[in-house]
């Protein structure tokens, strides 16, 4: 059962006691409870942060993975054409009576070859060269890194709330100043892991 729902059945089974209560304990009750709907709402924020943290990190992992894919692609092909130039040269240098015919086209091959190697390694131009696709892959990389480390604060903050929740649930029930307040040092401390989810200003390392 969420913390929300905890208080929620807390609040419906002291209703009637709310409204005989005196009028210190109901302002207290009061001020307590418009302090608990505050802390849902933060909540609610809190596991927002953490949803689209996690889903920016499966993204970018999924780009920076098919963007290695591409890049091993390409790295084979490379070496395909640069093996058959090579293979190529060979049999030019072992043909003492190659037709000259036959050995331009052969140089014609080999040219083609090397020049199609050559531009795999490099397409500024389209951006699809292995150069290009490593650097792209990298910050893939890094953008979902970057989105792994805000997840555990998210994750510290969702806790927190609960239990800050449940506190001051309890406490409206105890009419417990101290318990409420404990509450609010918890509320504050997710309120600052939620902060730090979003600007990352602490990274709190990920797992």
């Amino acid at each position: 059962m969420e913390a929300s729902e905890v208080a929620e059945k807390i609040h419906e089974h002291h209703e009637h006691e709310h409204a005989q209560a005196p009028p210190t304990l109901t302002a207290f009750r009061r001020v307590a409870g418009i302090y608990l709907g505050a802390i849902a709402m933060l909540l609610a924020i809190s596991t927002l942060g953490g949803a689209e943290a996690t889903k920016e990190m499966l993204n970018a992992n999924i780009h920076a993975s098919d963007t290695y894919a591409f890049y091993q692609a390409k790295n084979i092909r490379q070496t395909l054409y640069q093996t058959s130039a090579a293979q190529l040269e060979l049999l030019i240098a072992g043909a003492n009576a190659l037709p000259p015919a036959e050995s331009g086209k052969a140089q014609d091959l080999i040219k083609r070859y090397r020049e199609t190697a050559a531009r795999y390694e490099s397409e500024p131009a389209t951006g699809d060269g292995k150069k290009e696709l490593m650097a792209k892959a990298k910050a893939w990389e890094k953008r979902r890194d970057h989105a792994a480390e805000k997840i555990p604060n998210f994750e510290y903050a969702e806790a927190l709330f609960q239990i800050a929740i449940v506190l001051g649930s309890v406490a409206i029930v105890a009419t417990s100043r101290a318990l409420l307040g404990l509450s609010g040092v918890l509320a504050a401390m997710a309120i600052l892991m939620t902060a730090n989810g979003y600007l990352l200003l602490v990274p709190l390392g990920h797992h």
